[in-house]
């Protein structure tokens, strides 16, 4: 698998509090916008995002942003 699976075109805004999270890359997750394994044997991994504190965050649903784990717009250009 080479490009990842739109879970979404559009972010997946939440109200997040400090911790750390490892965000789905490749797609398949049923979690959404977080891994639940489903990349194994995809040849994607999940990206850990440190966040030290509470904030609102976008995360990238489109899997297609240029700054990893949170969206950049990408999403608007897909077809």
């Amino acid at each position: 698998m080479s490009e990842a699976h739109i879970a979404r075109k559009f972010p997946y805004v939440q109200e997040m509090q400090p911790g750390s999270y490892y965000w789905c890359a490749c797609g398949h997750s049923k979690t959404q916008p977080f891994c639940d394994g489903s990349h194994k044997g995809t040849g994607f991994t999940p990206l850990k995002v440190d966040l030290s504190v509470a904030k609102k965050v976008a995360w990238c649903g489109c899997k297609q942003s240029k700054t990893g784990a949170f969206c950049d717009g990408s999403h608007s250009k897909l077809g």
